[in-house]
């Protein structure tokens, strides 16, 4: 099967949507993880601005001297990534998630609301987090705006790429009228508008 990315997803419109789309599908429709180590992981942060240059050159050193940690961070970011694709998946098809994949997300969430504090800036109270060079820091945004997107207005926006053997990535269809049906149109959609014409030159 020939994957329709090469890149990781930038137009989700969600952060945690994008990190859930961190996956190809195999030839048996399976997914194969895009974060293949942790620099992946890194690298993702870095193009989504969930961190910094200073940080991600940080978390490179940090994951030099700790590889088991870095390691262990990986495999829970696997983890997490498969809990919030099925649970989003679902909603976009109106289903109701696994309660067992909410339990998970519960479960990381706790471990974030420690690293969260509130700052008083000229225009009004905002989060921030730790400063801190804990390896696992680029997950906890994605934890927080799972949880934001889950209680917001926007949930029911959530809708899943038409191509769903071949692609099935998620994202916010922000559209007027609800009309998005792709990832992407230079993909997926391009893609499916091929396949038309194809079968229509054929027939």
């Amino acid at each position: 099967m020939n994957n329709p990315h090469t890149e990781y997803d930038t137009l989700s419109g969600a952060i945690c949507l994008s990190f859930a789309n961190a996956f190809n599908v195999t030839a048996s429709d399976g997914h194969e993880e895009m974060f293949q180590d942790y620099a992946d992981l890194i690298e993702w942060a870095q193009l989504l601005e969930v961190i910094d240059l200073p940080t991600a050159q940080s978390l490179h050193r940090e994951a030099e001297q700790h590889p088991g940690e870095a390691t262990a961070v990986l495999q829970s970011a696997w983890a997490l990534r498969q809990v919030l694709y099925r649970l989003f998946a679902a909603l976009a098809h109106q289903q109701t998630p696994d309660p067992a994949d909410l339990d998970a997300l519960n479960t990381a969430l706790v471990g974030t609301l420690a690293h969260q504090r509130l700052v008083l800036h000229e225009d009004g109270f905002a989060w921030v987090w730790d400063n801190t060079a804990a390896l696992d820091q680029m997950i906890w945004p994605v934890l927080r705006d799972a949880a934001d997107l889950l209680t917001g207005d926007l949930l029911d926006r959530v809708g899943q790429c038409a191509n769903v053997r071949g692609c099935g990535w998620l994202f916010l269809d922000t559209s007027r009228n609800r009309s998005r049906r792709w990832c992407s149109m230079e993909t997926c959609g391009n893609r499916a508008k091929v396949m038309r014409h194809y079968r229509r030159t054929k027939a």
